[in-house]
């Protein structure tokens, strides 16, 4: 009775985790013209389309260089932030976590509104330079974050051993320390990637004519078009994010680290 039950939650949980995906990927290969489930009949068409619309080639590379280059910054200044706030006792190293995580825990659209307000318009700052800065701090603290549990499970006096026998402390960061946390580098990568790449509320205050990511550009096009497109998008968006993660896994070795 009990493995019964239990088969039965897990195969509601995996139906509410995987349904929705389902649907998206059923609408996009309906061959209707207008978005609907079940899909009316099956076709390619849509998909065809996406590749066709210069506003979704446009924001996409704005998304990409977003989130590549603003995770890229995160941990150029996350993983120094993270290892001097886990192997030293920091006069405010409370206050500095606590300031580092607060774009996690504050919502997204008063990050945005405070960005727009304090950051934009005192200085003047062009869509794209404000764009890229707002998706940098929204990374960082997720930077911070797993890269301060890579050092807190290595053990220090691996680093100490080095600089006894002869490394310089420079020198045992980067020969000693980074190869044993390059999993968590990897993981605070993708995490940052990922959700930069889907970041909405901050997008949605700082977007502005002619420079717009794609998930602002899918919600500007679905209100005035009702066709299977941004399903079709969406599939392919979810698709590029589990292939993302199989080509870590089959290059990097990432389970091998964790």
């Amino acid at each position: 009775m009990n493995r019964t039950l239990s088969t039965l939650i897990l195969a509601a949980l995996l139906v509410f985790l995987i349904g929705p995906f389902l649907i998206i990927v059923g609408a996009s290969l309906s061959a209707g013209d207008t978005l609907a489930f079940p899909p009316q009949g099956l076709s390619l068409k849509w998909i065809a389309k996406v590749f066709t619309v210069e506003s979704f080639r446009d924001s996409f590379i704005m998304s990409m260089i977003l989130a590549v280059g603003g995770t890229f910054v995160a941990l150029l200044l996350g993983v120094p932030a993270a290892y001097a706030l886990s192997r030293y006792k920091l006069p405010f190293g409370e206050i500095v976590n606590t300031i580092v995580t607060l774009p996690i825990i504050v919502p997204g659209i008063i990050v945005g509104l405070a960005l727009l307000r304090y950051l934009v318009v005192p200085f003047s700052f062009s869509i794209g330079v404000a764009l890229f800065l707002a998706h940098t701090a929204l990374v960082l603290p997720y930077t911070v974050r797993v890269v301060s549990s890579s050092f807190n499970n290595l053990r220090s006096d691996m680093e100490e051993a080095a600089v006894l026998l002869g490394a310089t402390r420079l020198g045992a960061f980067f020969k000693v320390v980074l190869p044993n946390i390059q999993s968590g580098i990897l993981a605070a990568f993708i995490l940052g990637f990922v959700t930069s790449f889907n970041q909405v509320p901050v997008s949605l205050f700082l977007s502005g004519p002619g420079v717009r990511t794609l998930p602002i550009d899918m919600l500007s096009y679905m209100e005035t078009t009702y066709d299977p497109s941004v399903a079709a998008l969406s599939a392919l968006l979810a698709l590029m994010s589990i292939g993302i993660v199989f080509l870590a896994e089959r290059f990097l070795g990432f389970s091998r680290y964790v």
